[in-house]
Parts: structure tokens; C-alpha cells; sequence
């Protein structure tokens, strides 16, 4: 029997297409904002920074979920499987007690069971495998989702280091020049 596991890509590329249209709008805003010059840092304004960083701290919970409902999934397929295995299993003893009373039918029942019990086994252990291979799929789905946009904070982070850095600097210069200039003038 096939595994019945009904896909929801429709959500899960909503989500991804979210989370890229926010990360494009991030780099929108990073290769838009004001280059310091000579130091080449930006000035960004902060405010539409968090609101992107916030969007996407709710994007990735919903990637998680995503990962949950495929999870979720195995067990109804699980589930369905084990049932099915049970009324293959269930049938083939009815069967079997039918033909016990026939003499010359009662190898036969036990090779119907066998073969039941066989197809049971087959069944659960392909639905096992076939959930195993969505929970694979789905965590690596949300660790590339989660080192994405750790590359993402990374680069933004550096960013603003830069900027922070770069200020810093122009605050030490310029109150060395007014300390230079007072010295002067006495």
C-alpha cells in the first residue's frame, strides 16, 4: 500500500517565499541606505531593520510548524497503516476459523494468515520508512531555513558593527580636532 501523506507545499513554499521576500527587502535596504564616505559603513534606519528582523522571527516559527505537521502526518499514516494491517489480519483469522472446520482447507488458511501477517508487517515497515524519510526531509528543510538566516543576522550584525565602529571613530576625531583648536586659541 502507498503512503496516503498529502502534501502541503502550497504553505511550505508560502513560507520560504516570505521569508526570501523579507530577506530581499533587508538587502533592499542595505544597498539603498547612505554610504559614510571614505569608510564606506551605512546608515540604516534602524527601525525598518527591526521591523524585517521581527517579520522574520515570526516567518521561522511557522517553518517549525510546517515541520510539525509533516510529523504529525506520520502518525496518521502510522495509524492508518497499523488499521489497515488489522482488519488484513482480522479477515484472514475470520477466514482461517471458517476453513478450519474443512479439513482439507485448513493449509491453505494458515498460508491465507501467514501471507496477511507477512503483508501487515510490509506495510507498517514501508510506512515507517516513508514517515522517517518526511521527518529527514523536514528537519533538514528547517536547519537550512535556520543557518540561512543565521547567515542573514551575521551579515546584518557586521554591518552595523561597521557603522557603530565607523562612528565611533568620527566622534574621537572630532573631539580631538575642538581639543586641538581650543589649545590654539590659548
Amino acid at each position: 500500500m502507498a503512503c496516503r501523506y498529502q502534501s502541503n507545499e502550497q504553505p511550505e513554499k508560502e513560507n520560504t517565499i516570505d521569508i526570501i521576500n523579507v530577506v530581499d527587502r533587508l538587502e533592499t535596504l542595505v544597498t539603498t541606505s547612505k554610504v559614510m564616505p571614505v569608510s564606506g559603513s551605512l546608515m540604516m534606519d534602524k527601525k525598518k531593520v527591526m521591523e524585517l528582523v521581527d517579520q522574520l522571527r515570526l516567518q521561522i516559527p511557522q517553518e517549525i510548524k510546517s515541520a510539525e505537521e509533516v510529523l504529525t502526518q506520520k502518525d496518521q499514516i502510522i495509524n492508518h497503516a497499523m488499521l489497515e494491517a488489522r482488519r488484513a489480519k482480522s479477515k484472514a483469522e475470520d477466514e482461517f476459523k471458517e476453513k478450519l472446520n474443512q479439513s482439507e482447507l485448513r493449509k491453505k488458511a494458515e498460508d491465507i494468515l501467514r501471507d496477511a501477517e507477512n503483508r501487515a508487517s510490509r506495510m507498517i515497515e514501508q510506512a515507517e520508512a516513508e514517515c522517517q524519510a518526511k521527518r529527514t526531509d523536514a528537519d533538514a528543510y528547517a536547519l537550512r531555513s535556520l543557518r540561512a538566516f543565521e547567515r542573514e543576522l551575521n551579515s546584518l550584525h557586521g554591518s552595523v558593527r561597521k557603522g557603530i565602529d565607523l562612528l565611533a571613530g568620527n566622534a574621537m576625531v572630532s573631539n580631538s580636532i575642538e581639543t586641538g583648536a581650543m589649545a590654539a586659541a590659548d
